[in-house]
């Protein structure tokens, strides 16, 4: 094991957060044709990213650095605009870092552990005596306190966030088998046979890519790793499973860290990581008591707060009355004579008169021509939906026009719209 040194006190004004959002999320097709998944919109005003800052935020770190690769225009342009409050005469820092080819010239990000390799210098130039690894494309509330003290305690060289799950969905997880002590013995990915934890069987632990780790730890195992030409540069194919085998390994559960309100009943995660996913966590907000509260004014989801008039309802005549019923508008928003059901919209969307809309997450900056019928489906920012257009009653005819899911969500975006015009 490697030493630590006590603290006391809070450890979260010790730790740096590193996020990594680089990733695409090809499963969310088009929805990342123009933007990396953490920068996706969720819940009617955020971006996926902004739980995994808003935890680390609320937890008590104070220094922050997130990787970016992948068309992250908007990604960085929402952080700069939500989260620029920062300030380093209060030791607080905010550090957006692009893949730029600071190691090598020929090389972006080659993988999870080389996009925190190719900024050590950065790292270790604030002096964090912990490192907590995030992945940024998740839903969830956690106090990372927690965890940074079962690290501390237990004298692990890597403790690693995990989710208890029925072990048939563990399948497509990467699976920690540990003893009773929460040991890790090993670390498989995507087992056909998950192993499940002891006295729980059926039930296996998923890691949520969640790590802590001794900052200078971390920084000789990537070192380690960087100088090794066999290494896919990987913390889940490569260091995490290094560690195990040397038995410095320590699993977290998330039950003992998941931060709920008096209305949350269960652990809330979610990997929103298809459409179907994606429509379904969002859909979900609108229940009159959701699994996640966002409305939780102990642990806010910061974002970009954008300054936009009041939500509008116009309107109420029979046949053209402005109206939502278990849904969440936003604000800049106008629904005009049109009755919206079970539904999200973002802000600045314009419903205009004699529309039906049920199921719909109805991204920024929308606007629904007359007369739409659209039920259970996502469309796309800024997208102009043509008088009239009913998705959500023809099967063939809702995946001939547009992307239609197993699951029967229709999701509508620009060049799909464009394409009924030719």
């Amino acid at each position: 094991m490697y030493g630590r040194t006590g603290t006391e006190g809070p450890l979260a004004r010790h730790a740096m957060a590193y996020v990594l959002a680089g990733g695409r999320g090809s499963r969310l097709m088009e929805l990342t044709d123009r933007r990396a998944k953490p920068a996706v919109f969720f819940g009617a005003k955020s971006r996926i990213i902004d739980f995994a800052l808003s935890n680390a935020l609320n937890s008590g770190i104070r220094r922050i650095a997130v990787a970016t690769q992948y068309k992250a225009h908007s990604l960085i342009r929402h952080m700069q605009r939500g989260w620029s409050f920062f300030r380093a005469e209060r030791n607080e820092t905010f550090d957006i870092l692009p893949a730029s080819q600071r190691v090598s010239e020929t090389e972006w990000y080659a993988g999870t552990a080389d996009a925190v390799y190719q900024n050590l210098d950065i790292i270790e130039s604030y002096g964090p005596r912990y490192m907590m690894i995030l992945a940024g494309d998740h839903v969830y509330k956690m106090d990372y306190e927690t965890m940074l003290r079962q690290h501390v305690d237990s004298g692990a060289d890597v403790t690693v966030g995990c989710l208890e799950v029925a072990s048939e969905e563990a399948r497509g997880f990467g699976v920690m088998h540990v003893d009773a002590s929460d040991r890790i013995i090993s670390f498989l990915e995507k087992p056909k046979d998950p192993p499940s934890i002891p006295g729980k069987p059926g039930i296996s632990l998923a890691s949520m890519g969640i790590y802590v780790f001794e900052t200078r730890f971390l920084a000789e195992a990537l070192r380690q790793d960087a100088a090794d030409p066999g290494s896919s540069r990987d913390f889940g194919k490569d260091l995490i499973p290094r560690i195990v085998a040397a038995g410095g390994a320590v699993a977290h559960r998330f039950e003992e860290s998941c931060v709920r309100s008096g209305d949350e009943a269960e652990a809330y995660w979610r990997d929103v990581g298809t459409v179907d996913a994606y429509w379904q966590a969002n859909i979900d907000l609108t229940d009159v008591v959701p699994s996640l509260d966002i409305y939780d004014r102990d642990w806010p989801i910061w974002t970009n707060g954008e300054v936009t008039p009041p939500a509008k309802f116009v309107f109420d005549e029979d046949g053209r009355r402005g109206m939502a019923m278990d849904s969440l508008v936003s604000g800049g928003c106008i629904v005009s004579g049109s009755c919206i059901r079970r539904s999200i919209l973002f802000t600045n969307v314009r419903v205009h008169s004699y529309c039906t809309v049920e199921g719909g997450v109805v991204l920024p900056g929308v606007h629904l021509g007359r007369g739409c019928r659209l039920k259970n489906f996502v469309v796309d920012s800024d997208v102009r939906i043509p008088p009239g257009l009913v998705v959500g009653e023809d099967p063939e005819e809702d995946a001939r026009r547009f992307r239609r899911t197993e699951k029967g969500i229709v999701l509508i975006t620009k060049p799909m719209i464009e394409a009924l015009a030719n």
